[in-house]
């Protein structure tokens, strides 16, 4: 109890701190794979504490990255982050997208590896500019093309060093190890696997993660254990055809719009699963070149989701069959991409009971509630589904926050005074999970 007194105090005297970088971090928001900038304000921070800091492929396996945009995207983010600010020596150790950021601190070899996971990527969205919206109209609306933080990633990252420096501070009190991880590329759930499979969490014996608002939506609630994380796969299915003149020579082409309009048909038909949640959405579909030309190129965004993993692969299977058989069907060529995707997860319950207690304990909270609901997908999961298959504890957390409007919406904004709730909440759970409180 005499620590969570002191890292309250320590919490609120650095609220005008918080606000301030989260509006930084707002101002220059970066989408998955491009979060240079924000990386690099990370990985000196951390290294300014004291964490030993990894990146680039030493944070992230190259190989299970998904969903990465091409080169030239790459670059012009680099360019435009040391433009911005940043540091150029994390910069180019991250070239290629490899922004992931990992901190870690050990206090004493007696204690757990408690792991905590913060996102850092923006959203691709146009934010709205209009004095209506407070970003705009106290000065830090983003300053970047079709980039904006309207999921609440800027308050994460914000929290997270906080959370670290707070630490840091306590380091001679401290037992074990802690890691702090600053993922990139959540949005589209792309990012996680990559860190996961680079057995970055492979040690660790409880693991936190935390998100502003969705079920939470008013400042002071915050909820424990949150279930029904579905599992999902992000999959782009290119069909490559041949082109004919429409008139003179129909029997000549081979036609890709028609055989992705019936993989698109087909895949709704899937049959629905019976052990739980079983969903498919065809998204997006682009085809043809032109009104007297058969179709020659296609391509279908889709994604499958699932209330467990294993019901999530029995969609992908499906779809996956589907897909093939129609462009064999109208024999033209697929190509499918897999550029995302989520675990099936639950929080383990003996850690969620744990949080509660602290959430009590600390007194600040008017809401607390116990079992939520998630019923959407967030790559945290695949830390949670590792961690646990490791004999590991893991927990979500929905810390609640006042909202403008909506998460992924263009007026979104939210109650800067639920930074210093989230900072309480995770540096308490982590500092009595690290001294063995919950046992």
């Amino acid at each position: 109890m005499r620590l969570c007194k002191q890292i309250v105090k320590m919490a609120d005297a650095m609220q005008p701190q918080l606000v301030e970088r989260r509006r930084d971090i707002h101002r220059h928001p970066e989408p998955g794979w491009t979060e240079f900038r924000t990386a690099s304000l990370v990985a000196d921070e951390l290294t300014r504490l004291g964490y030993t800091v990894k990146t680039g492929e030493a944070a992230i396996k190259k190989s299970a990255m998904m969903g990465v945009p091409d080169e030239t995207i790459l670059k012009a983010a680099q360019k435009r982050a040391v433009d911005q600010g940043a540091d150029k020596t994390w910069v180019e150790k991250m070239s290629g997208g490899l922004t992931g950021i990992i901190g870690t601190m050990n206090f004493s070899n007696d204690g757990p590896v408690v792991a905590l996971r913060f996102d850092m990527d923006s959203n691709d969205v146009s934010e709205t500019q209009n004095e209506q919206h407070r970003p705009y109209r106290e000065g830090f609306c983003s300053i970047n093309p079709n980039a904006m933080h309207a999921c609440g990633h800027d308050g994460h990252t914000t929290v997270g060093l906080a959370v670290a420096g707070i630490l840091s501070s306590l380091k001679d009190e401290l037992k074990g190890t802690i890691k702090l991880i600053f993922q990139p590329a959540e949005e589209g759930v792309r990012g996680a696997r990559a860190m996961v499979e680079n057995g970055d969490v492979d040690d660790v014996n409880y693991m936190l993660g935390a998100h502003f608002g969705f079920k939470m939506r008013k400042t002071g609630s915050i909820a424990c254990n949150v279930k029904g994380f579905l599992a999902t796969s992000k999959y782009d299915a290119y069909f490559t055809g041949v082109p004919a003149h429409a008139g003179a020579a129909p029997e000549t082409g081979k036609n890709a719009l028609l055989a992705a309009a019936c993989a698109t048909l087909n895949l709704h038909a899937i049959s629905r699963h019976s052990e739980g949640v079983s969903r498919i959405n065809v998204g997006t579909l682009e085809a043809g070149s032109g009104r007297n030309i058969i179709g020659d190129k296609a391509l279908i965004k889709l994604e499958t989701r699932g209330g467990s993993s294993n019901i999530n692969k029995y969609m992908e299977t499906e779809a996956q069959r589907i897909l093939k058989a129609a462009a064999q069907m109208y024999d033209v060529k697929i190509q499918i991409e897999k550029v995302g995707g989520a675990a099936g997860a639950n929080n383990t319950p003996e850690l969620a009971k744990y949080i509660h207690s602290q959430a009590e304990e600390l007194g600040i909270f008017n809401n607390i509630v116990d079992d939520c609901d998630f019923g959407a997908s967030e790559d945290f999961s695949y830390f949670m589904e590792r961690v646990q298959e490791n004999g590991g504890q893991a927990a979500y957390v929905m810390v609640g926050a006042d909202l403008a409007a909506g998460h992924h919406d263009s007026h979104f904004d939210f109650d800067e005074k639920a930074l210093g709730y989230s900072v309480k909440a995770l540096t308490c759970t982590a500092a009595g999970l690290l001294l063995g409180d919950n046992k």
